[in-house]
C-alpha cells in the first residue's frame, strides 16, 4: 500500500473538565512538517503530540490543531490559587525594588495569570492521557484517508506506466525499418553529393551515422525503468522519492528519443512518453 501525503481527521472526545478536539490535516511536502496550534494551557502536551506524529508519518506539511473547551452546565465559583498569589506577589515586590519606576500590576493582570484561577486548572496527566489517546484516533483517521488516495494514486500510476510499455512496445519492432528507409535515403543523398564517390566510403558514413540514431539502448532502459517503477508501487510503503528520481531517468530517456529521431513514428513516441511522464510527476509529488 502507498500513501498520499493529503489527508484529513477530526476527532473530539467529552472530557469532565471540558470537551477535547484534536484537528489533522497534511498536504505534500519534501520532508515531515509539523506544526502545532493550541492553547497555551495544553503547551505542555506538545512534545509528546510531536513524537507521536513522527512515529507514524514519514512525509508531509502537517498541522495540528488541539481545542479544549470547558465544560458546559452550572458555572463553578473561581477559586483563588492563594500560593500562587503569594508567589507572584513576592516577585512583583522584588522587581520594584529594583525597579521602583514600575507600575503595580492590575487585578484583570493577575487573575489572568496562568493557573490564577483555581476552577481554570487541569490536571496535566489525565490531560496527557486523554490527548494521547485522541491523536491515535485522529492518526488512525487520517492514515486512512491517505491511504484511501494513494490507492487512487497508485491505479492511475500503473495506467501511466501501462501506456508508456505500449509505446515503448510499438516503437521498439518499427526501428530497424526506419534506420533501413533513413539509411537509404542518406545514401542517395551521398552519392549525389559525392557524385558517385567511392561506395565504402558512403558506407562507412552510414554506418556510423545509423549508430547515432540508434535509440535501442533508449529504448532498452525505460523498458528497466518501468520494471523498477512497478515493482516499486507494488512494494508499496514510502516510495514517493524513489519515484520521483525515477521520473527523472524516464525524461531523459524520452528526451533523447526524441534528439535522435530521425522519423515523424519516433517523434511523436517522444511526445507521448514526456506527456505521461509529466501526468505522473505531478501525481507522485503527493505521495508520501
Amino acid at each position: 500500500m502507498i500513501y498520499s501525503m493529503t489527508g484529513y481527521a477530526a476527532v473530539a472526545r467529552e472530557l469532565p473538565w471540558g470537551a477535547l478536539a484534536l484537528e489533522l490535516r497534511s498536504v505534500n511536502h519534501r520532508y515531515l512538517d509539523v506544526s502545532l496550534r493550541m492553547p497555551d494551557e495544553l503547551r505542555a502536551v506538545e512534545p509528546a503530540l510531536r513524537e507521536a506524529i513522527a512515529a507514524r508519518l514519514q512525509r508531509g506539511k502537517v498541522e495540528c490543531r488541539l481545542q479544549l473547551n470547558a465544560a458546559s452546565g452550572q458555572p463553578k465559583p473561581f477559586e483563588l490559587n492563594m500560593g500562587l498569589l503569594a508567589q507572584l506577589r513576592a516577585l512583583e515586590t522584588k522587581v520594584r525594588v529594583a525597579w521602583p519606576a514600575a507600575r503595580e500590576m492590575g487585578v484583570h493582570e493577575i487573575v489572568r495569570w496562568p493557573g490564577m484561577l483555581g476552577s481554570d486548572t487541569v490536571p496535566l496527566e489525565e490531560l496527557r492521557a486523554a490527548t494521547q489517546e485522541l491523536l491515535v484516533a485522529a492518526l488512525e483517521e487520517l492514515n486512512a484517508t491517505r491511504a484511501r488516495e494513494g490507492e487512487r494514486l497508485q491505479a492511475l500510476l500503473f495506467e501511466r506506466l501501462a501506456g508508456m510499455q505500449r509505446i515503448v512496445a510499438e516503437t521498439g519492432p518499427k526501428m530497424p525499418q526506419i534506420l533501413a528507409a533513413y539509411s537509404e535515403k542518406l545514401a542517395t543523398k551521398l552519392r549525389e553529393a559525392l557524385a558517385g564517390g567511392d561506395e565504402e566510403r558512403i558506407r562507412q558514413e552510414i554506418v556510423l551515422f545509423a549508430s547515432k540514431i540508434d535509440v535501442d539502448e533508449e529504448l532498452g532502459r525505460l523498458g528497466a525503468h518501468l520494471a523498477e517503477a512497478r515493482r516499486i508501487l507494488e512494494r508499496g510503503g514510502a516510495v514517493g522519492k524513489r519515484l520521483d528520481f525515477l521520473m527523472q531517468e524516464f525524461n531523459r530517456e524520452a528526451n533523447t528519443l526524441g534528439s535522435k529521431s530521425v522519423d515523424s513514428a519516433t517523434s511523436q513516441a517522444s511526445i507521448e512518453l514526456k506527456i505521461l511522464i509529466e501526468q505522473m510527476r505531478e501525481q507522485i509529488q503527493n505521495i508520501e
